[in-house]
């Protein structure tokens, strides 16, 4: 069991169980909609209708965290509660509800959410098992958690516990999901084994309940994942969230790029081999979850395409092809790569608005944008890449 909160963190607490409160409640519900600058104003605007600074400040904190949760949580962000630590690790609601649909088919009796944050993963996972307890360090994030429950209507069904996870007794728990924090008062934390448990603790974990999933960062190396693990990369939109690890009966494939919110899966083990060769009329973008899950071959296999450099992950093909794994392009045009011959051709096409894709180039696109200096009303795309071990510049144009 962790020591008990600080004065700082008691008074937070207090101040946050005070929205909860009738008054609490209407002095939230009455916030108007402010800019980071007019904070002040509403401040004041607050207390002169007779609410004292404790209160206000709180409330208009977690009006401030609510617009920033809607990017994650969407229209149901206006509802929640959140602490600027818990909505930094909070999992988006299209990535929770996915992890909690692999849950669902086991027959899950009793899972168990170590360092369950503001709950934004338990809600989901609630409903995958017949029982689900979150458990926490911080005494605020499991009031914050537990508010959180109330206010999805699951109040009744989950519990939220404080405690160290590694001190929780695992008796009689079939599942598990741990999401170890990656981020301490100095920023974010890379190395696996500096997490809040750390991974070590993931891995015997898995090895008390056979039936666990862990939430990574997604730039995990290959090297440390566990032989017999699954591990699934999610991006959102293009955007590569996390690495999920899934143990015991949950896992069912050596890797995995999940593509959300599609759910267009794909899987394999990163043996597929896959040619190098030229560019072809067309190019393609994997998505980064493809590129994490080192599964671009299987995207090259799949449209009949190539690789253009052996260590890069750009693809290009003969033929059009469909595919939700990659973005696909038009070459317009390929030329080595030089300032003066790019500046000409962009140039003669009259472009003024340029977007610049790279990999493998040390060339940073805003400074390639100045030293272009270009000017016209048409806009264009250039890929930046090598090819056969050479740096090439791509001119091509989006598949419709």
């Amino acid at each position: 069991m962790s020591s008990g909160p600080d004065e700082s963190g008691r008074g937070q607490l207090a101040s946050f169980r005070r929205l909860l409160t009738p008054a609490g409640q209407a002095l939230l519900a009455g916030l108007a909609p402010y800019e980071p600058g007019q904070a002040l104003q509403a401040a004041e605007a607050a207390r002169r209708r007779g609410y004292d600074g404790a209160l206000v400040s709180a409330a208009l904190t977690q009006s401030r965290l609510r617009a920033r949760a809607h990017a994650k949580l969407g229209e149901q962000a206006a509802r929640l509660y959140f602490t600027p630590d818990g909505l930094e690790q909070a999992t988006r609601a299209v990535v929770a509800a996915r992890r909690a649909q692999r849950f669902a088919p086991f027959g899950v009796r009793r899972l168990v959410d170590l360092c369950c944050g503001i709950a934004g993963d338990l809600a989901h996972l609630a409903g995958a098992a017949e029982h689900a307890v979150g458990v926490d360090r911080d005494p605020l994030t499991c009031a914050v958690a537990e508010a959180n429950l109330a206010v999805l209507g699951l109040a009744d069904r989950v519990q939220v516990r404080r405690g160290e996870v590694e001190d929780l007794s695992l008796d009689g728990v079939d599942a598990v999901f741990v999401d170890p924090a990656r981020r301490s008062s100095r920023g974010r934390l890379f190395r696996p084994e500096s997490s809040s448990p750390p991974y070590s603790f993931v891995l015997d974990l898995a090895a008390r309940v056979p039936a666990t999933a862990a939430k990574l960062a997604p730039g995990i190396p290959h090297e440390l994942l566990p032989p017999g693990a699954e591990a699934e990369w999610m991006s959102v939109d293009g955007d590569v969230l996390e690495c999920a690890l899934w143990f015991g009966p949950l896992a069912t494939a050596q890797r995995r790029a999940t593509l959300l919110p599609t759910g267009d899966t794909l899987v394999g083990d990163g043996s597929t081999p896959v040619p190098v060769g030229p560019v072809g009329r067309y190019l393609y973008e994997p998505d980064g979850a493809v590129i994490r899950a080192g599964l671009v071959a299987d995207v090259a296999a799949g449209i009949g395409g190539r690789l253009l450099d052996a260590t890069i992950a750009y693809v290009s093909a003969d033929r059009a092809a469909a595919t939700p794994f990659a973005t696909g392009y038009e070459v317009l045009d390929v030329l080595p790569f030089g300032l003066k011959r790019l500046r000409t051709l962009l140039r003669e096409r009259h472009v003024g608005r340029l977007t610049v894709k790279k990999r493998g180039t040390a060339v940073e696109p805003e400074t390639l944008r100045r030293q272009l200096r270009l000017s016209g009303p048409n806009e264009a795309t250039i890929v930046l890449t090598r090819v056969a071990g050479h740096q090439k510049v791509l001119l091509v144009a989006p598949l419709a």
